[in-house]
This record gives C-alpha cells, structure tokens and sequence, in this order.
C-alpha cells in the first residue's frame, strides 16, 4: 500500500471538541403500533482529531447510533453537536448540506454505484459538498488505497477489498473532518482487513481528522488507545444485559 502524505495547513486546537451527543434517544414503530426503543445515550464526545473505536453486541444499536450522529436518521430526542452545529436542530436539507462538508462515511456494505467507475465514485464523494471537484485529490486517495491502476473498472470488476478501498477514499474525498466506519472489515477477506484499517487510521491522522469506528472484533479493537463500549454508553443495552443476567 503506498503511503502518500496529503498536507493539512490548518492545525487543530488542542482539546477542541468535535462530536458530542447529550441525552438522545431513538425509537423505531412497530407493527403494532407501539416504539421500539434502540438508543438511549446520555452522553459520548469525541475531540477534534482523535480516535476511537466503538465496540458492542450485534442488534445493540451500533449502526443506528453511527445513522443519528451522521443525520441520516433523526433522533426522538437529544442533541448532536459535530463542529459546534446541533445537527438535531436542522432540517433534512441542513443535515444533508452539514454532512456532505463535514462528514465521511464508510459503510460496510460499501454503497458505491455499480455505473460508475472507481475514480468516478470517488468523485461523486465531492459533488454534493462545497468544494470544486477535484479530480487530482480523487486519484491521489486511490493511489494511496493501492488502486491507481484501477481507476477506470466499475465495482463488479474489483474484488470485494478492493471495493472497500475505494468506499474509504470516497469518504475522505470532501476532506471531512469527522469519519464514520461501520464495520469497514466485515465484508473483507483477512488478508485485506488490516490494510483497511491501518489506511482509514493513517488517512485521519495525516489530515487531522477525528474517527469514530465500530466493529465487532477485538483484534482491531485494540489496536486503538480508546475503546469505547456500547454497554457503556447506550443505557438500553446495559439494562438489557442486566435482565438476562449478562
């Protein structure tokens, strides 16, 4: 994997706080009218450039706490202040706008567009942002993710890693300032799961960007100094625990 620097001109204040969540809460309807409560978060922040990986049960709510935070599913209650704007208090159109500026998104079923090539994909990363597309950026992120030979094959003639390589340079292609990755080794095969990793972790820390990342195995877990657990911050899990004797 080439390791290529991107350089960062503006440096970020020490301790300045980029995510923070406060007394949210989400909910889904069910077939027989009453809610299904998913999240019920008191608090959780995270600092401008540091990192963290989430761990947690699968059904505890890990990918619908990632959806709240990005805006793409509102939460019942609460705020969510990323970069000192309280996502909860826009509107689809404001959380859309604030989440093409300043947010990536890795999705472990990686979500590219079977119609368009690599370099083609990531660019669409930077369509719906306020920077100028920038084609030079693109292949640089591919290059860096070890496919700037691929820049022209569409997903269905790219191995599995090599979809989720070009899944995280879309990510960091608007130059975001908080990444999301849900599950970003799921789908890959073991010899590909540590350069995932090692690339989104590299990536966010050349361009000062904060990470949050959750997955279900401890072997990249630790590999981070802050392992956060959802027992931990999702009061509904820790309840659930506590009535099946976990």
């Amino acid at each position: 994997m080439n390791c290529i620097s991107i350089a960062v001109s503006n440096q970020i204040p020490p301790h300045k706080q980029m995510l923070s969540l406060s007394q949210v809460k989400k909910s889904f309807p069910q077939p027989d009218g009453q809610r299904l409560p998913i999240l019920d978060v008191v608090s959780y922040a995270l600092d401008a450039a540091e990192q963290a990986v989430l761990v947690g049960q699968s059904g505890g709510g890990k990918s619908t706490l990632l959806h709240v935070i990005a805006g793409i599913s509102r939460p019942d209650s609460g705020s969510i202040v990323i970069d000192n704007v309280d996502i909860v208090k826009l509107h689809e159109a404001g959380r859309d706008k604030l989440r093409a500026d300043k947010i990536g998104y890795v999705f472990q079923t990686f979500n590219l567009m079977p119609g368009f090539s690599a370099l083609e994909n990531v660019l669409l990363g930077m369509t719906f942002s306020r920077m100028k597309t920038d084609v030079g950026r693109a292949k640089t992120l591919l290059d860096r993710v070890g496919l700037g030979h691929r820049l022209t094959h569409k997903p269905n003639q790219l191995s599995v890693g090599e979809q989720q390589r070009v899944a995280v340079a879309r990510a960091l292609a608007n130059r975001p300032k908080l990444l999301l990755a849900d599950e970003p080794t799921a789908n890959v095969d073991p010899a590909n799961q540590q350069q995932i990793v090692d690339l989104i972790r590299q990536t966010c820390e050349d361009e000062n960007v904060s990470l949050l990342m959750v997955t279900h195995s401890m072997e990249v877990a630790n590999q981070f100094g802050r392992i956060d657990r959802l027992d931990q911050i999702n009061k509904l899990v820790t309840a659930t625990a506590a009535t099946s004797g976990e």
